[in-house]
């Protein structure tokens, strides 16, 4: 380990010698280049048998980029330059450079950004070229960038230094620039679909929309603790209230909660709510924006996660949380799972830890996060969930004992969560008083009371719908990624 920082430092003092001859003859830190253009740019023009620019030394390009790879063989050297869009491979003959141009070349290091103008030209192995006529170190890196053969491969190393992930893997460049497509293709559904994009606190006083723990903040003018939100929800609500009827926001929530495969205290969600419709449609808006995405930003219906093939272009599977944990828990009848006695005795013997809850549909709801939701694979959404773990949720009207409510999942992972709001003003009293009551009796999840939202909806909110989806997890599906920290740029470390 230490003969590798003594090779690092070395290397380090050799381009800082580098650095210092360009900053000598006033050729560091430059910024005065323009008409540039993208090595696929040069792709596609050279693909194109109009432009005539193959072997044609009159027309020539500018490449601006990182400089990734380098062969010096006497008067003949090649080397490879990489910009966003992608690389292509440079020509430097030492015979048509000054001995100034040449030495600039020879002292250049892999890792350098550089400026390359040349005209286009087939090696012997039809491979594109650029016919250097010029070039010049842009910015000096004064850091080797990892080995060539191994690139960047400590998975710790790559969370906490994304910047080098980036320029060393394609992998992790492709990751993430699909889930700026993902997330470009879910706000184009929204807006072709007259949603309006607004934008909500994301400090506030009272912390709602959500069961979590939430960071404390504090403002030293007016001397008030304040929190990080744990949903937009509430706000958006009162939007709807306003008067909006079609809204959506795409931004950051913070838990104070474990970090996990799953799990990162700042995640990215988007909510969005509609008048007049209610949790049936969120379900089909829901299967449509997806079906969109994944074709839109893959090209296909079918894609592949962790070798499992998931198939989004036919209809996604519908069921109740009890009808689910009688498919998936043969142990249990149609008789025990509305039986307090029965299935209490049953999480005791499969240790399911139903510490804390009292009720039957708290009890069924452990069952279900236990058994149930790490085998719900294909596309699927569960409902019907018990009213008491969805304070914010419209009752059921056949049935008081369930909320109109559902969950959507895919490989075992809570993707979105989404039901008909609860717009009667008394209900919702109650029903935060209840979870004022477990706060007080020291759950640090439990809503807070907000006396103001309350307020809000007793001038009248229409019939609503409305839900949640995980953006990071959306992502982790759709680019193979196991761990959300492979989809977060810069995921929360020790």
């Amino acid at each position: 380990m230490e003969d590798k920082k003594n090779d690092s430092h070395r290397l380090i003092l050799e381009r800082r010698k580098k650095l210092d001859i360009l900053k000598e003859s006033g050729n560091n830190y430059l910024n005065n280049f323009s008409g540039n253009i993208s090595c696929r740019e040069i792709k596609k023009i050279s693909e194109n048998e109009n432009e005539n620019v193959i072997g044609n030394d009159s027309k020539k390009f500018i490449v601006m980029g990182r400089m990734m790879s380098k062969r010096i063989m006497g008067r003949s050297s090649f080397a490879n330059i990489k910009d966003e869009s992608g690389s292509i491979q440079f020509y430097i003959d030492k015979k048509i450079f000054s001995e100034d141009q040449f030495n600039i070349f020879k002292n250049s290091d892999i890792g350098d950004i550089i400026y390359v103008e040349g005209h286009i030209f087939k090696t012997k192995t039809e491979e594109l070229t650029i016919f250097a006529s010029d070039f010049n170190v842009v910015t000096k890196s004064l850091r080797p960038l990892p080995e060539k053969f191994h690139g960047l491969s400590d998975q710790e190393t790559k969370y906490r230094k994304r910047y080098l992930d980036l320029i060393c893997n394609k992998d992790s460049w492709d990751t993430f620039n699909d889930r700026f497509k993902i997330i470009k293709s879910v706000r184009n559904y929204f807006d072709n679909k007259g949603f309006i994009e607004v934008e909500t606190p994301m400090m506030q006083k009272i912390p709602g929309g959500a069961s979590a723990r939430p960071f404390v903040t504090h403002h030293n003018t007016l001397d008030i603790d304040l929190f990080m939100r744990i949903a937009p929800e509430l706000y958006l609500k009162r939007l709807i209230i306003g008067g909006f009827e079609k809204i959506y926001e795409i931004n950051r929530n913070f838990r104070n909660e474990g970090v996990s495969s799953k799990h990162n205290p700042e995640f990215t969600m988007i909510e969005f709510y509609q008048t007049y419709c209610n949790y049936n449609d969120m379900m089909n808006i829901t299967e449509d924006l997806l079906r969109h995405v994944v074709n839109d930003v893959k090209g296909t219906y079918l894609i592949n996660y962790q070798g499992q093939d998931l198939d989004f272009g036919k209809p996604f599977k519908r069921i109740t949380l009890k009808d689910s944990i009688l498919d998936y828990e043969p142990k249990l009848s149609k008789a025990d799972i509305d039986d307090s006695e029965k299935i209490t005795s049953y999480c005791k013997k499969e240790n399911i830890d139903i510490t804390g809850y009292s009720s039957l549909g708290e009890i069924q709801f452990a069952i279900f996060e236990k058994t149930v939701e790490p085998n719900l694979i294909e596309p699927t959404f569960i409902t019907e969930y018990p009213i008491e773990v969805s304070p914010l949720a419209r009752v059921n009207n056949e049935n008081s004992l369930i909320a109109d409510r559902f969950e959507f999942f895919i490989m075992g992972k809570e993707i979105a969560n989404g039901f008909s709001e609860l717009n009667d003003p008394d209900d919702q009293r109650k029903r935060f008083e209840n979870q004022a009551a477990l706060k007080e009796g020291g759950d640090d999840e439990a809503m807070y009371f907000d006396d103001d939202y309350i307020e809000a909806l007793e001038y009248g909110m229409p019939p609503t719908a409305g839900e949640g989806i995980g953006i990071d997890r959306l992502v982790m599906i759709l680019t193979d990624s196991p761990s959300i920290r492979d989809v977060l740029l810069f995921p929360l470390m020790r």
